[in-house]
This record gives structure tokens, sequence and C-alpha cells, in this order.
């Protein structure tokens, strides 16, 4: 009796731990979100109750939202964290309303920001327990009308694969790839061909209208009130005649650069595959450059030894205008000539004149730096004679975007990068014309012996006339080493001296220098992107720092100085020096104007 009740116990027992064993086995089955099931690497099996989640914060807010203006590109800086306990795996994605019109990206710049381990797919940097990892994420929005992005993200188990639905999109890596000029409603887009201007096609379909990756630069023009509409309402590769045409103009899109040292303390750019030589301060290398959307704005050092990689980038200060961040400025393709090229030095100390920009004309001097301030921004009064309208800041050029120019112009992307000069002839060519015509060319860098003034080649010959230009083509800009010295809008410590201001005008509007030392000159530091310390004597150019006796700066040098009047120190597009404001001496001063869109 006693051994039957004994089986009967254990028959009990068998019969109810079955039945458990069944339950959970049937329960995990039908809800994961209950039983999860993972693998460790000893292969013991555990079980782990609840979701897997995230926490996903935007610019330091916890939020999904990313709201883009038309014709727009926006940087959001995005933290996505792991608070599980377990590894994970994540997908993150966005979704807009106008999904044809969005493209979107990660960048890299030299702070802490990290690109997915895995390119846009599996976010594996962020899996570990408790792990955090920040991108920046840049959403371009093509359309006309705002959209609003929702980001998300998927995870799973770190074995799990992550899949998305159809109307859901991965972060692209970032391209490098300069924004889209930005015209006025008035400004014509235009292209060079079989030696005429004619108008380009705007969505540059088959890069008709530019490529910087061949130094082709997008240029644009304004033209003469009785002939703008037609020339608006005319067909792509219609001419556009030099005699309707009033000013040009040649867009520098945003970037960041970074500089290059081959020996780790010489920082002369990098030999690079445009140099057959080591850089010297003599014959300098490549600037590293990378187009960058008008939301990024990198703030460091901007040094690296080559060879290494790049993660230390700046962004130029001439791409931020007072409290905007620019997606790129137009800058005046030749040196500024009046409506009256026959008055007295071209134009002479007014403002009653007008300014146009072309080539073949007489570069506009004596003019106080004043004048030329307001001669600049009136160009978009209302009923100006352009077609400009409020939606574009015309204004004298500050120094910080003459250097915006030059950076670009020592990259791959300038004229450095033009296959059709080698070694010293990668330098700018100097415009040697003692009658002050723009666009002109020696056929030479500036310096040598030749006191053979005049205007040997114009801008349109090629090689020996467009070597002039920023590009060494016809599409860069011209006259930045020779013709006139040029005012530029940088002050020391708001000295106005002679210059014809009673006060300084918006300090968007000109770059401050509180030193006469580079090395302390912005703000106490050094004074990055403006060429005055981080590119000063490449080329062997000269310079001259600002005081508080003469507290302008002039670039570019003018006509003459043939064979380096400052041994060795010679002309070029790193030359600048000072001046009290008015040119009421030499008569040799002349400006550039520059667009902020």
């Amino acid at each position: 009796m006693k051994r039957i009740l004994l089986n009967t116990k254990i028959s009990k027992i068998y019969i109810i731990s079955v039945i458990l064993i069944t339950l959970l086995l049937l329960t995990s089955y039908f809800s994961y979100a209950m039983f999860t099931v993972t693998k460790e690497k000893s292969n013991a099996i555990s079980i782990v109750t609840g979701t897997l989640s995230y926490d996903l914060k935007v610019d330091g807010v916890s939020t999904d939202k990313l709201v883009v203006g038309p014709k727009t590109s926006k940087t959001f800086t995005i933290t996505l964290s792991n608070p599980n306990t377990r590894i994970a795996r994540f997908n993150l994605y966005y979704k807009g309303s106008l999904n044809q019109n969005i493209e979107a990206g990660y960048i890299i710049d030299c702070e802490s920001i990290k690109p997915p381990a895995v390119t846009g797919v599996n976010l594996e940097a962020v899996g570990a327990i408790g792990s955090s990892e920040t991108y920046k994420l840049v959403i371009t929005n093509k359309g006309s009308e705002e959209e609003t992005v929702t980001l998300g993200v998927s995870v799973g188990l770190d074995y799990n694969n992550l899949s998305l639905e159809n109307d859901q999109y991965l972060f692209n890596e970032y391209t490098n790839e300069p924004n889209a000029p930005e015209l006025d409603t008035n400004m014509i887009a235009v292209k060079y061909v079989d030696n005429n201007w004619v108008k380009a096609d705007i969505s540059n379909t088959n890069n008709d209208w530019y490529n910087y990756n061949e130094q082709k630069w997008a240029n644009a023009v304004t033209v003469s009130s009785s002939t703008r509409e037609n020339y608006k309402n005319a067909s792509v590769g219609t001419i556009v005649n030099m005699n309707d045409i009033e000013t040009m103009w040649v867009w520098i899109p945003r970037y960041s650069y970074s500089i290059a040292s081959e020996d780790g303390t010489n920082y002369y750019g990098k030999q690079g595959e445009y140099l057959t030589t080591t850089p010297t301060q003599e014959l300098p290398g490549e600037i590293d450059v990378k187009f960058v959307a008008s939301g990024e704005k990198d703030r460091c050092s901007a040094k690296y030894k080559a060879g290494e990689e790049i993660t230390s980038w700046y962004t130029p200060d001439a791409f931020t205008f007072g409290d905007e961040e620019l997606s790129g400025i137009w800058v005046g393709k030749f040196e500024t000539s009046s409506s009256n090229p026959d008055a007295e030095y071209g134009g002479g100390n007014t403002t009653s004149l007008d300014p146009m920009i072309k080539p073949n004309a007489i570069s506009w001097r004596g003019n106080s730096i004043a004048n030329i301030f307001n001669i600049s921004i009136k160009m978009n009064d209302n009923g100006n004679r352009y077609g400009f309208t409020n939606n574009v800041d015309t204004h004298a050029m500050k120094s910080s975007e003459w250097g915006a120019v030059t950076y670009l112009t020592q990259s791959k992307y300038g004229k450095l990068g033009n296959t059709n000069y080698s070694g010293s002839d990668k330098e700018v060519y100097q415009n040697k014309s003692e009658e002050y015509i723009t666009g002109c060319s020696w056929g030479h860098p500036g310096g040598g012996t030749g006191y053979d003034f005049g205007c040997q080649y114009t801008y349109d010959i090629d090689i020996n006339g467009t070597g002039a230009s920023t590009t060494g083509n016809i599409y860069g800009i011209y006259d930045m080493v020779g013709c006139s010295h040029e005012f530029m809008m940088g002050n020391y410590n708001d000295v106005t001296i002679n210059s014809g201001f009673s006060s300084m005008p918006d300090a968007k509007y000109y770059d401050k220098y509180t030193s006469d030392d580079t090395v302390t000159a912005c703000n106490g530091g050094l004074c990055k992107s403006y060429y005055l310390s981080e590119i000063a004597h490449w080329y062997n150019d000269f310079y001259a720092t600002v005081n508080s006796d003469i507290p302008w700066i002039i670039c570019g040098s003018n006509y003459y100085y043939p064979d380096g009047s400052i041994e060795p120190l010679t002309p070029g597009i790193f030359w600048y020096s000072t001046d009290k404001g008015t040119d009421d001496t030499y008569h040799d001063r002349s400006f550039r104007i520059v667009i902020s869109p």
C-alpha cells in the first residue's frame, strides 16, 4: 500500500511538471514581448522580460521631428543611446511626407562626432550596454515647401536582422558636394561656350552650369533693365551679350578646410597629386577642402600631419554673416569699375556713380573706404538698376571673404588642382596693366624681373590669360593679383582715422582685428581662414599688419612690384598690407563686391 501511494505522488508531480513546461513553452512562443530567449557567448540560455528600447535626442531635446524649410539644408546633432541591459542593434531612419524632395546623410566633424560603424545600416557603435553615440545629420529639402522629417529607430538584439518599411529611408554616408548656387530673382546663370557667355541650365544637368571637381565654378550675371526680361525668358544656350551685362559673379560654396604638414612642423599644405616637390613657403601645397551644408560649422585647429586621417576642420568665417550661416557667397568676378569709366581714376572719390563688374574695364580707384562701403550696400536698394531684391545683401568685400576665395584657390578645386599648370605656374598670374584694365594677365606669377607692364593677355585667352584667374580657366575670379590694391573691410580696433567713417558700420560688414600681432589678432587668437597668419608668406608673398596708425587692410598688391620690391617678398594672392582708408595719395586702391544670399 505504501508503495502504491508513493507511485501515485510521483505521477502527480510528473503530470504537473509537464503541464507547467508546456504552458511556459506556449507562452514564450506566442508572446515575444513577455519572454525573449537570447544566446550569450557562453551558449547559456537566459530569459529577459520586456521590449528593447532606445533614447533619441535632437540638439539635446527628446524629439523625432525635424523641420526643414524649402530649398534649404540643415544640420542636426543626433544622440542615440542604448538604455537596455542587453547588447542591441539599431537602425536610424527618416521618413518625410515629400520623400522625393529629401536627401539625408551624416557628416563627421572634428569635435566628437563619429560615423556609424556600419554606414547607414546597423549603428553597432551604440550597441554596447549603456552606450551613447553622437552623429550630425544633414537634411536637404529640395522642394518648394517646408518639410517635416520624422526620425525613427528600429531596434533588436545584436543578432537580429533589422528591416525597414517602404517609405522609410536610411541615412547615407555624407557626399562631398557643393551647395547649389543661390540666385537672386534677376541673376542669370551663365557658362562659356565658343567664346561667348550663354545662358546655363540651373538644374546643372550633366554639370552644364558648374563642376567644382573640374575647377568649373558657377558664374552668374545681371543685365541692363531694358534687356532683363528678354534674357530671363530666353532658352538655355542663348548668348548673353557682353554689352548687356552689368555685373558678373562667381559662387564660392560653403566649405571647411584643413592644412597639412609634411614634416610635422611646417604647415605648407600637402604635396598630394598636384605637386612634384615637397611643399615649401615658396611653393606651397594643397589645402584640403570639404564642402559642407549651411548648418555645419567646424571649429577646430584645421591642422594635421600629411598621410594621416584628417580629423580637424575649420569653416571659414566668411560663411557667417551676422547671425546667419550661409550656404555660400557670390564674389565679384573682377575688380569693380564704374558707370563712368572715363572719370578720373575710373570713378574717383564719389558715391554718385554705380558699380560695374566686367572685364576690359578701368578699375574704379581714388575712393575712400567709407564711400566704397556705401556704394556697395546701396546696390540692392529698392529700384536699383541691377534688379537685386532684399533677399540678398551686397557689401564691400571683407578680408575673411578674400580668405575664403584664396583657400579654395589653393585646393584641388582651384588653380592648384588644374593639371594644365605645374610647378610655380600653379600660382595665380599677375595683372600688370598700368592702365588698371580688369581681367588682364602677365602670363606669369608676380615677381621675376619683368618690367613689361601692360595688358599682355586678356581674360579670355586660354592659359596665358586664364592663368590669372583663381581656377586657371575662365570660370574663376580675376584681378586678385595685381591691377589695383583692393580695400578690404578689415580694421584694427574700430580706428576710423581718415576713412570717411564717423563710426564703424554694423559688425557683420567688417572684420575686426584686436592686435597688431598676427598670432593674437583675432580676439586674442590666431586668425583662421583669414590668410593673415596660417598661410602668411606663402609663395613668398609680402604682408604687413594693421595697427592704430594704418588700420585698414588692402589685398592682392597692384600691377607694379615687378621683382619683389621688398626682397624676397613678391605680389600674389596671399599678399596683404595696410592703409589709412583714404585713397588721396596713390590713387591705386580699388575694391570688390560680395553678395550674401
